[in-house]
């Protein structure tokens, strides 16, 4: 097979090629990156072979008190600013909750406490939601503390097909806060035509504005998908790194504007940005605050389908408040009542029919309670082994570091 080109710029080449190898040494590889992009992400995902760290003894009986760590337009929020749903769990249990939106994507987060978890140390949350394949590297190193499903009554509730994941088999140690699709919006007002695929981002009258995700799986995930790669089945290096070259070919040609995370939307509403990969429920918060100015679709040719989940630090003292917590968040009418706002998918049965006491226009919606038609179009990226999330980790920072 004849080899691709590798990408212009000698840094981003330079990290293109080490992460193609078949075989990387970590020497070579941090040598090649200068302690970069590609360093970074043998970082993530290494232990060091460290032993696992004790869990925090519980504070809870004598501290009520939760701090969450959480995703922006990830709760609901009144007018004033506040979190109706939080209050009302604090004025039922006695327990503040102090909520953070501190996550910005899995990575970043993960980097700011990775040195803390693997001292078994506090880290400032009690609780954080993250994506799937991060929660499951976390549980691998042991940096989350085992769930006691006795607390948590209202667990029962649990959509069956989340019950059982192979990066928490029985959910023992993480339980699902909201899902969401992956896929592509476009500021209706500039482009009133719209688009239908990731090739369609790729337009030269979108030159210089268009933005795509920090998060790997799911930028990646839409361009494999866009070039007929079903992400959730078997594939390798060849279908990645075709697509890595479709992106770093729009990056370095100037086609990509920005590569973010949660702050992607900030680059839509000044219009910046004026078509993006982007998360499904963000771009109805922003249209419900800011005008019914941007259009998001699940491109026909597949977006990407994913979970954020509670977990539980190694370090965090009160385990037990965040159970309430969780058990309080899976009452169905109070998760119909954050999925109104949020637009996210909901993991609790029976909140839908909750819905429908709301606003039965919002139990039909199919970015909340999503049919198999719409399920149809979406893709969980697949389970990487450790080899293979070093060397795409590094292939994708190497473009991020060059944009």
């Amino acid at each position: 097979m004849k080899p691709r080109p590798l990408p212009a710029d000698p840094m981003i080449a330079q990290l293109v090629r080490q992460a193609r190898a078949t075989t990387m040494g970590r020497r070579t590889l941090l040598a090649g990156a200068g302690g970069g992009a590609a360093a970074l992400a043998l970082a993530a995902c290494s232990t060091g072979g460290a032993a696992k760290p004790t869990a925090a003894p519980d504070k809870s009986d004598s501290s009520k008190l939760v701090r969450w760590d959480n995703w922006a337009l990830y709760i609901d929020v009144d007018d004033a600013g506040g979190y109706p749903t939080l209050d009302a769990f604090t004025a039922e249990t006695g327990i503040k909750v102090e909520y953070t939106e501190a996550v910005d994507d899995n990575n970043t987060y993960y980097g700011k406490v990775k040195d803390q978890l693997a001292l078994g140390q506090d880290i400032g949350a009690d609780t954080v939601c993250l994506t799937d394949w991060m929660v499951g590297r976390w549980i691998r190193f042991g940096y989350t503390q085992e769930l006691d499903h006795a607390n948590i009554p209202n667990l029962k509730n649990l959509l069956p097909s989340l019950k059982d994941v192979g990066f928490d088999p029985g959910r023992t140690m993480s339980v699902p806060w909201q899902g969401g699709f992956a896929g592509i919006c476009w500021n209706k007002e500039k482009l009133p035509n719209g688009l239908a695929s990731v090739e369609d981002l790729w337009s030269p009258d979108l030159k210089g504005r268009v933005g795509v995700l920090s998060e790997m799986r799911d930028t990646m995930g839409l361009i494999m998908s866009d070039m007929g790669v079903d992400i959730a089945g078997d594939w390798g290096d060849d279908e990645f790194f075709a697509a890595i070259d479709v992106l770093e070919k729009q990056v370095s040609d100037g086609q990509v504007r920005n590569i973010k995370g949660n702050a992607y939307k900030e680059d839509l509403i000044n219009e910046d940005t004026l078509a993006a990969i982007v998360w499904s429920g963000d771009i109805v918060q922003l249209n419900a605050e800011n005008g019914d100015k941007w259009e998001f679709v699940v491109p026909d040719k597949g977006g990407t389908l994913w979970n954020d989940n509670f977990l539980v630090p190694i370090g965090a003292p009160h385990k037990a408040n965040v159970e309430k917590l969780i058990d309080y968040y899976y009452d169905p009418a109070v998760a119909a009542e954050v999925a109104a706002y949020v637009n996210y998918i909901t993991p609790v049965a029976g909140a839908k029919e909750s819905a429908m006491a709301i606003d039965p226009e919002l139990a039909n919606n199919q970015l909340i309670f999503p049919d198999d038609a719409t399920l149809a179009k979406a893709r969980v990226f697949r389970t990487l082994t450790g080899a293979e999330e070093q060397k795409y980790d590094a292939a994708f920072q190497g473009i991020l570091l060059g944009s």
